[in-house]
Parts: structure tokens; C-alpha cells; sequence
């Protein structure tokens, strides 16, 4: 891990499809720590009054792929609700994908810019594809990253290695809940 070295004036956390119908599929990591620790941030968050944004996906981009698509056809009709863990409110930005990352196709990258936001914190799941993607979008678009990297997980625990220990040094500074929550209360 790459610790924080600088916590921005206005810093956002960004976390990614902590939603019913994806958090009830088998993952690497217990999912119900990663939500603990994702209630945590989102609480710390919101008392230094900087901007939550929860991202839920409803939906999957229409192009062909080789790989089998894993969205069953009829959803559940709460598959995208938020899991109850997170606690929205209504200062939280929300923001509804369907694509991988929370910046293609939608209005987070306008939003946080109309908020000053500098840098971004990311959790959530899948660590390999959603976080992995909304990190690389962010990096490009020019914000401080930081990944979370107790705070989310995957479907396989050598995806999400992979993502943590060869992606992430390359587009910002990983870090664990516990540290970013004492930087919080500096």
C-alpha cells in the first residue's frame, strides 16, 4: 500500500454498486466487513460535510462482448437498490450506470467539478471492473485517486489482487478504512 500523502480541501468518496442484486453474489472478501467499513467512510464522510457519491448500476452497455453477459434477464425489482448499510441521504450524490465506470455516460464528472472536488476515494465492488474503472476514468480525468482497498471486493480474490498490487499504484495511492478515517479527523 501506498499510504495517503495529502487529504485535498474537498475530497469526495465515490462508492461503487454497493447494491442488493450485486452484493447477495458470492465475492473474495466477507462482504459484510466491506460494508461495515463502507458505512464507516460514508459516515466520516458526510460529518466533514464532503460529498458521498453512491453509484448503482441498472444495467449493462449494449455492445457484444466474447464473454457471456452475468445480468440475468428479469431482474429483481430492488436488484439495484442500495443495501441499507449505506444509509443514503439526501445530500448524497447518486448516480445510475450502465457501463462499468460512474463517469461514462453520466453527470458525476460535472457534478464534482461544480463542487471543487480534487480528489476522489473509491470503494465498492467489483474491484477488477466498477471500481477499476471508475479509478482509471478518474485518473485521466485529472483527480487524486485513492482506492480504498479494504473497502471493496470481487467475485475472485486474484482479480481483485491483481487490480490492488499491478493497477492501482499506476492511477493514485491505495490505502486501508482505518487510516483514512484517522486522516479524517485530523
Amino acid at each position: 500500500l501506498m499510504p495517503l500523502t495529502t487529504l485535498d480541501a474537498t475530497a469526495a468518496l465515490i462508492v461503487i454498486d454497493l447494491q442488493k442484486g450485486i452484493t447477495g453474489v458470492p465475492a473474495a472478501h466477507p462482504i459484510a466487513g466491506v460494508l461495515a467499513r463502507n458505512a464507516e467512510l460514508t459516515r466520516a464522510f458526510r460529518q466533514r460535510n464532503l460529498p458521498v457519491v453512491l453509484v448503482n448500476v441498472a444495467g449493462a452497455a449494449p455492445g457484444r462482448t466474447d464473454a457471456p453477459r452475468r445480468m440475468p434477464a428479469n431482474l429483481p425489482s430492488d436488484w439495484a437498490e442500495l443495501v441499507a448499510e449505506l444509509d443514503p441521504q439526501p445530500t448524497d450524490i447518486r448516480i445510475t450506470k450502465h457501463a462499468w465506470g460512474a463517469f461514462s455516460n453520466t453527470i458525476l464528472d460535472a457534478t464534482l467539478r461544480q463542487r471543487g472536488v480534487t480528489q476522489v476515494f473509491i470503494t465498492g465492488i467489483s474491484t477488477s471492473i466498477g471500481v477499476e474503472t471508475t479509478a482509471r476514468d478518474a485518473y485521466g480525468l485529472g483527480y487524486n485517486v485513492v482506492l480504498i482497498t479494504d473497502a471493496m471486493t470481487d467475485r475472485e480474490a486474484t482479480a481483485h489482487q491483481h487490480s490492488v498490487e499491478n493497477i492501482f499504484p499506476r492511477l493514485g495511492e491505495t490505502d486501508t478504512t482505518s487510516n483514512i478515517l484517522k486522516r479524517l479527523t485530523e
